[in-house]
């Protein structure tokens, strides 16, 4: 009879579910202890041993390899996107030089609002963008 193992620690629930999401895809059943606990009183966490994935012993050497797989692979899919075929702007991040990028539309200065008015003359249009790609923020003129 098998009896379930301590698979993985997390200190969050979202990569705790991932990876029983990733390990359900692939036929193995999992199950998360001391989720609702710790989201219930974060604090409880390290006496805990934080939130644990487990699996059945008979099934621990599988889902190693199975998220150990997914892991590596989860970099070659972000290079995919990398580039993108038909980019909202014609621009690149200069940090990387990928053009999957958005559009900052947060002001982020004090009276953001009201900085057009208070320019008093210029006439530089620049916004703020991000890279999908590697997070980089920067301005660019429109």
């Amino acid at each position: 009879m098998s009896s379930l193992v301590k698979f993985k620690y997390y200190q969050n629930s979202i990569e705790a579910n991932r990876d029983k999401q990733i390990l359900a895809d692939n036929g193995i059943i999992s199950f998360i202890a001391n989720e609702q606990t710790i989201q219930s009183d974060w604090l409880l966490s390290n006496a805990l041993g934080g939130i644990q994935l487990q699996v059945f012993d008979k099934d621990l050497d599988k889902s190693k390899e199975i998220l150990k797989d997914f892991l590596e692979n989860e970099h070659v899919e972000l290079e995919v996107e990398h580039t993108i075929s038909d980019p909202d702007f014609d621009l690149v991040c200069p940090k990387c030089g990928s053009n999957h990028l958005y559009r900052n539309d947060n002001p982020g200065k004090i009276f953001g609002f009201a900085m057009p008015i208070l320019s008093f003359g210029e006439n530089k249009n620049t916004e703020t963008f991000n890279c999908y790609y590697c997070g980089n923020q920067f301005e660019a003129e429109i």
